[in-house]
């Protein structure tokens, strides 16, 4: 069984070690620890105003799986980090789906409208994965000017939240 919760100090490490490994090591990208630095603050980086950053851990607390939002105003949230590891990934752990979903229902409760991602076309998995949860396609020149980019990061996606208490009184 897979658990989902709110980032703790006791994970740092893991989180580093997992990130790096699947974006250095499984995925070829030049990205090092220094280019990201967000990893080494992530509750001043993330955890601040409807941002977040959960984890995804096994029955025993092994690390398998993140996620981050960051709250760029104006009803507008960013993902970052989401990377599960490749032993957990698909349908059969749904790792990635619990990740989301945490998130999604994070954005609800806290108004967050519209929200964007940043990816790299090596993560082909990752990007039908976006698109089978209704996020789009858009261009570099359609995000908003507060997005934070990522150097690596060529295709990016948005997606609208319908908030369901809302949807529920119209």
């Amino acid at each position: 069984m897979i658990q989902i919760s709110e980032y703790q100090s006791i994970y740092e490490e893991p989180i580093i070690d997992l990130i790096l490994d699947i974006q250095q090591i499984e995925f070829k990208v030049p990205i090092t620890l220094e280019d990201q630095p967000d990893l080494l603050i992530i509750p001043e980086f993330y955890c601040k105003n409807a941002g977040n950053f959960w984890v995804a851990t096994t029955v025993d607390g092994t690390l398998v799986g993140t996620i981050a939002l960051i709250d760029i105003g104006n009803n507008m949230g960013a993902i970052r980090k989401m990377f599960v590891h490749q032993d957990y990934r698909g349908k059969a752990f749904g790792v990635a789906s619990l990740l989301l979903s945490t998130l999604l229902k994070h954005c609800e409760l806290h108004n967050i409208e519209h929200i964007y991602l940043g990816t790299n076309p090596r993560l082909q998995a990752a990007m039908r994965f976006y698109e089978k949860n209704g996020f789009e396609q858009l261009p570099v020149e359609s995000l908003p000017t507060a997005f934070p980019r990522m150097a690596v990061d060529s295709i990016f996606y948005q997606k609208t939240i319908t908030n369901a208490l809302t949807q529920h009184l119209n």
